[in-house]
């Protein structure tokens, strides 16, 4: 069964269409990438396999429950970082990770080596409040405050937006462990030195789905159509099939 089912989903807001048949499966334990720019649909799908919206049409599920009917399992089961700032600026390192365990019946000393790796390197701040954080500290304590009660699959919407480049670097060290202990993550980004991490990506783009594949199998597919550097990176290679399917659909 795969981790995460999405079967013909649509949604607009107005006469906008911001997601048009969408249609893919994440497997379990994989690092799943949903790539695209600003507009592109990435938030809309995170939001309906979250249970936060619905859509117009279609089918999801989330470790086989279904997103309308079981919301509330999903909600138990997953983790989730949201694009923006979401946790509580005005408590402490320590008191937001106390409290996002207790709203699912857990404790830090229950969960703690899932995110000792990650929050140890906050820890000596635990006392700060989080909206005084750099952020880089606020992206760990995030990710440990979806992590704590121990989810299956984890959901991060552009978690490293913003962030400087040495703890981008950390953060996807850290998703990679996270994924050696078989949790299925699917991740967005702009970024496509990051997409290159993925084991898979799905290139998005007005709502539609341009292609899925791994990186690897993406830059092979259209090496004829792109003339990047002969040293350029696997990131830098992506983002040529990226423009060039980008004016494919054009």
């Amino acid at each position: 069964m795969a981790a995460i089912s999405i079967n013909n989903i649509n949604i607009s807001y107005g006469k906008v269409r911001a997601l048009e048949n969408i249609s893919f499966e994440v497997q379990q334990g994989e690092l799943f990438g949903l790539i695209g720019p600003d507009g592109a649909g990435k938030t809309s799908l995170f939001n309906i396999l979250t249970t936060l919206l619905l859509a117009d049409s279609g089918e999801a599920t989330v470790d086989g429950w279904d997103v309308i009917r079981d919301y509330k399992e999903i909600r138990m089961h997953i983790g989730y970082m949201p694009g923006r700032f979401s946790l509580y600026p005005d408590l402490s390192v320590e008191e937001n990770l106390n409290f996002f365990a207790t709203v699912f019946n857990t404790t830090i000393e229950e969960n703690y080596s899932l995110v000792e790796d990650i929050y140890k390197q906050i820890e000596p701040f635990k006392k700060r409040r989080a909206g005084k954080l750099s952020g880089g500290m606020k992206q760990k304590l995030a990710l440990s405050c979806a992590l704590i009660h121990k989810p299956t699959v984890l959901f991060l919407d552009e978690p490293t937006t913003g962030v400087d480049p040495v703890s981008r670097k950390e953060f996807w060290d850290i998703l990679k462990k996270l994924k050696q202990q078989g949790i299925t993550i699917f991740v967005s980004t702009p970024y496509m030195d990051e997409a290159s991490l993925c084991d898979r990506i799905a290139l998005i783009q007005q709502g539609k789905i341009m292609s899925i594949a791994t990186p690897t199998q993406i830059i092979a597919q259209h090496a004829a159509h792109i003339k990047p550097k002969d040293d350029a990176t696997a990131g830098q290679r992506l983002e040529e099939c990226f423009i060039y399917l980008m004016q494919q659909q054009g």
